[in-house]
């Protein structure tokens, strides 16, 4: 088959074996698929990752020994748990210590014309929703872990910071939602467009008030650092971004002012589909290219663009 492959470099490949799905799984042909920062992580080296990357996707079940789902479009959860463990019994197998991730760890993803996942995995696509909007179903899903993680009130202050392709993400699904947000983040031009889109935004540098709420989605270093300064005594800070991994972290602060540090990951799909479904959340404006998957390379380059929200992939 066609496929995308990172072997210590990127490149296509119209020779890639096609997926075999053992019992329980299925194989999807990929409709379309997402380029997002994990994606540009990986082809810098990121997880030792060796095979077919991208996690964001909408399909086609073509074979599938689960009579429901054939013929079905889908999106799938990401983590396919080992599903005997006891973090998979507790219904958390996308912290399955043995799990494989799509894309991402010991699996290969959708930059390709077929992949399999597990048939739990899958969730089918609304009718009312098309391919173009059900690929955010898993950046969306990752938004709304939030709301599973902590009840936040409407009167609650609330800022997101980065004004890239999560935040923006994020800073969509709490407006679609009905709460009360300011999008801070460096790029005038991503700003000046999320303003468009009816979110409030600021330069992170003017921000002088504390709130209650401060999400991290800046994918920078100092963005932990910054979410300290600015969230209140008592206050939560949200981390969506990984990249203070490498950072080096001050956690007085977090002990004087009594801070709650939540890390949130991949959530379930149900709820982004959901609302994508009600019409809360438009994510098509972010979109600012679309590419054959013979184009992977060049895809991944524009991606690579910070003023480029969303690249697809399309393998028809």
């Amino acid at each position: 088959m066609r496929a995308l492959v990172f072997d210590r470099k990127l490149e296509f490949r119209g020779d890639y074996p096609e997926p075999v799905a053992p019992p329980g799984e299925s194989i999807v042909r990929v409709s379309v698929a997402g380029v997002c920062g994990t994606d540009l992580e990986i082809a810098r080296g990121y997880m030792q990752y060796r095979g077919v990357p991208g996690h964001e996707f909408a399909g086609r079940v073509i074979e599938s020994q689960n009579a429901s789902l054939r013929g079905k479009r889908v999106v799938g959860e990401i983590n396919a748990g080992c599903g005997r463990c006891a973090t998979c019994s507790a219904g958390l197998a996308r912290h399955c210590p043995n799990r494989s991730v799509l894309g991402i760890l010991g699996r290969d993803g959708a930059f390709a014309e077929f992949l399999r996942l597990p048939d739990v995995n899958l969730i089918p696509i609304p009718d009312s929703i098309s391919d173009d909007v059900a690929v955010f179903a898993e950046p969306l899903a990752a938004a709304y872990e939030i709301f599973e993680q902590i009840h936040l009130a409407r009167n609650q202050t609330i800022v997101v910071i980065g004004d890239g392709r999560l935040g923006a993400l994020v800073a969509l699904t709490l407006k679609g939602e009905k709460y009360l947000l300011v999008v801070a983040g460096h790029h005038r031009e991503k700003l000046a467009r999320l303003t468009k889109l009816g979110l409030e935004t600021a330069e992170e540098s003017s921000l002088r008030d504390k709130f209650d709420v401060v999400i991290e989605c800046s994918g920078s270093e100092s963005g932990f650092r910054r979410a300290v300064e600015l969230v209140r005594p008592r206050g939560k800070i949200i981390l969506k971004s990984t990249a203070a991994a490498a950072a080096e972290i001050n956690l007085a602060p977090i002990v004087v002012n009594e801070i709650t540090v939540i890390g949130s990951r991949c959530g379930r799909f149900q709820p982004a589909l959901d609302a994508l479904a009600a019409g809360k959340i438009d994510p098509r404006p972010l979109i600012d290219g679309n590419f054959a998957l013979d184009d992977g390379v060049a895809a991944f380059e524009a991606a690579k663009n910070p003023l480029n929200f969303k690249i697809l992939l399309r393998a028809p």
